[in-house]
């Protein structure tokens, strides 16, 4: 009544028609949910905040614990029973470790320019042994065991880092800025983020072309901060990507740690915020590592 009166009081709008929206088709009626689109939101009549300190958090999977021992009702790991693989991704592991020492002396003695170790995130080795050797994947700085594990020779590293003529990029790239087309693994790039929406755009080409292959896009928690995070996780999510983003939180990005980063429940918690099934994995756990990452890949 009030609408009409005020129209009726206007002029020109006395013989104004009344619209109507009607809902989406398969929408609650108004007053029974509230219409936020993607969300499972109800009515309160209860004003509360949702405190952080309040939210006990994403738990971290784990099968075994420090001491390398089963964790307590846990099943029997998959890479456990393959023990050629997993001796290899041990070996890998280690391998990847003494290369590290190797290099970086090498770059405090002023041989190379610049380098990266991977020093106790020799894990990853355990991700990219359950992914299909065909996924293109993504990488920053810090995961030179995904490309190890592919089956990238340890001569080819050396030729990368210190830009001789026998490198595959044939020096136009810093050290540690690995790529090889013959092992499914996009060049380096140098900027944080950068390759996050370069991996959804890849995921959704994939998509179009159906060609099962899932991109697998790795970064740290200091990309996490960057805006291109947010916008690759977003498309990915409303695009319906098939990409896997793998997150290696050491607590440090190069020097700020995470308490000058974010608050909340860290990284993982942004997954979901985005409408992306997610887990926390324990790094240091290749058991479980492996087991998560052959169902996400098996999923995205």
């Amino acid at each position: 009544r009030l609408r009409q009166s005020l129209l009726g009081r206007l002029p020109g709008l006395s013989n104004a028609r009344r619209l109507l929206s009607a809902p989406p088709s398969g929408m609650p009626p108004d007053d029974e949910k509230p219409m936020f689109p993607g969300s499972r939101s109800s009515f309160t009549t209860q004003l509360d905040f949702i405190h952080p300190e309040n939210f006990e958090g994403i738990p971290v999977y784990r099968l075994v614990n420090r001491r390398g021992d089963l964790v307590d009702g846990a099943p029997e790991p998959t890479l456990a029973g393959n023990k050629d693989l997993c001796l290899q991704v041990y070996e890998t592991m280690l391998q990847l470790n003494i290369m590290d020492k190797i290099l970086y002396d090498s770059q405090r003695q002023g041989r190379i320019s610049f380098y990266m170790t991977s020093f106790g995130e020799e894990g990853i080795v355990a991700n990219a042994a359950a992914l299909n050797p065909n996924d293109l994947v993504f990488c920053q700085y810090r995961e030179s065991g995904v490309l190890m594990q592919r089956g990238m020779e340890l001569e080819r590293f050396m030729d990368q880092c210190y830009s001789n003529d026998s490198d595959i990029n044939r020096g136009r790239q810093m050290p540690v800025h690995y790529g090889s087309k013959d092992h499914s693994f996009v060049t380096v790039s140098s900027p944080l983020a950068t390759q996050m929406p370069q991996a959804s755009g890849a995921a959704y080409a994939f998509k179009r072309m159906q060609n099962g292959l899932c991109v697998v896009c790795y970064f740290g928690d200091g990309s996490a901060s960057e805006g291109d995070a947010h916008a690759a996780l977003n498309f990915a999510a409303t695009l319906d990507c098939p990409v896997m983003f793998v997150c290696r939180n050491n607590g440090y990005a190069i020097s700020t740690p995470t308490s000058d980063q974010y608050r909340g429940d860290g990284i993982a918690i942004r997954g979901p915020a985005f409408g992306i099934p997610t887990v926390r994995v324990d790094g240091n756990d290749v058991f479980a590592l492996y087991e998560v990452t052959q169902q996400a890949d098996s999923c995205a």
